[in-house]
Formats: C-alpha cells, sequence, structure tokens
C-alpha cells in the first residue's frame, strides 16, 4: 500500500463527480497537515511538493479535494492581519495584495507547526529563511486541488463550491489597520524584530 493508501484508506469505488454537488465542507484539518506532512517528507522543493500534491490528492474523493482547497482557504483567512503582512513585507522586500496571499501560502506549505507559530508570532518566521531563497512565496500551492480536480474529473473546481455558504475566502477577508509602516521602520521592528534585524536593508 502507497502512503497515502494507508493514510486515508480504501475510496468508493462509487464516488463519480456526475453525483457531486456543491459543498462548503472543509477536508478535516488533522487529514490536511498530514497531507502536507507527507509531501514536505518526500520532496526537497517547491516544484517537486506541487506535483507530489496533485497526483496525491486524485487519490482522494472528489469531495475531499474540493475540501483541500477550502481549508487551504480557511488558513488563509485566519493569518490575513497586519502582523504576518508584516512579516511577509520584511522577509521580501515588499509585500503588495497578491504578494501577500502567495506569501501565507509558503507558510502554510510548511506544515502545521510552522502554520501556527507564525500564526501566533510571525516573528518565528526567522527559522524558514533560507540564503537561497529570492522570494518567500508559493502561489501553486494555492492551485494544487484545483489541478487535481481538473486532471480527474475534466472539471472546474470552483463549479463545485457552494459560496452561498462558505465565508473563509479572498473578498470576505476581515478589515484591519496597519499597526506598522515602511516609513517607520521601528514600527516593523516592534513587530518582527528577528525577522527585521536579519531582512530589512
Amino acid at each position: 500500500m502507497g502512503i497515502f493508501s494507508k493514510l486515508f484508506g480504501q475510496k468508493n469505488s462509487n464516488d463519480s463527480s456526475d453525483n457531486l454537488s456543491k459543498t462548503s465542507e472543509m477536508l478535516d484539518e488533522d487529514l490536511y497537515w498530514k497531507i502536507v506532512q507527507v509531501s514536505l517528507d518526500n520532496t526537497n522543493e517547491q516544484d517537486e511538493q506541487e506535483q507530489f500534491l496533485i497526483k496525491q490528492l486524485q487519490k482522494l474523493s472528489y469531495k475531499e479535494i474540493i475540501g483541500f482547497r477550502l481549508r487551504t482557504d480557511k488558513l488563509l483567512y485566519e493569518t490575513y492581519n497586519s502582523e504576518m503582512w508584516c512579516a511577509g513585507y520584511i522577509m521580501n522586500g515588499g509585500c503588495s495584495d497578491d504578494s501577500f496571499e502567495y506569501f501565507r501560502n509558503w507558510v502554510i506549505s510548511k506544515g502545521k507547526t510552522v502554520y501556527y507559530d507564525a500564526k501566533n508570532n510571525p516573528d518565528s518566521l526567522i527559522s524558514q529563511v533560507d540564503e537561497e531563497l529570492e522570494y518567500y512565496d508559493f502561489e501553486s500551492f494555492w492551485y494544487v486541488a484545483l489541478e487535481a480536480f481538473q486532471q480527474k474529473t475534466g472539471k472546474n473546481l470552483y463549479d463545485f463550491i457552494d459560496d452561498d455558504n462558505f465565508k473563509f475566502k479572498e473578498g470576505h477577508y476581515p478589515q484591519f489597520d496597519f499597526n506598522w509602516e515602511e516609513e517607520n521602520p521601528e514600527s516593523m521592528k516592534a513587530i518582527c524584530p528577528k525577522l527585521f534585524d536579519k531582512m530589512w536593508k
């Protein structure tokens, strides 16, 4: 049995995209993090991790593939705040709206411990600094479930998201006021002192 067979067991052979209705159900979070961790354990860089996830997600049911994307969106939602943006701004030398999405996808892709440590204290991302990286982002992580779904069903995953009942997504993010400014470096250092001292030019 392969890694994912052991994790997920045998899938229902009656699983069919023809019978799939829209859903707002996220994948179980423990299972989600197991999938991410297995991808980290079996790959050495982002492109490999992306392809590994696409391949392995296809072993899930259709609903679970959608649930993986919805869980990712919820984790993105929960880290949409000024402090995390400050970390992204420092680590990437700037951070637009889109770049902030891709930065948080990168944080998620590093696994449960890194994610929750960063959620509680973004400065903990000092542990992930890699001199060989030009940017800390992982845009394609956001789309692994879409690609897996497309390859498995020939259909667009977005068509099967129950948007009326799923609120944890881009466009529904909470409002906040920035508590730091690039023009005031000390305000950034106050939030992420370790990252600032190491990375801010």
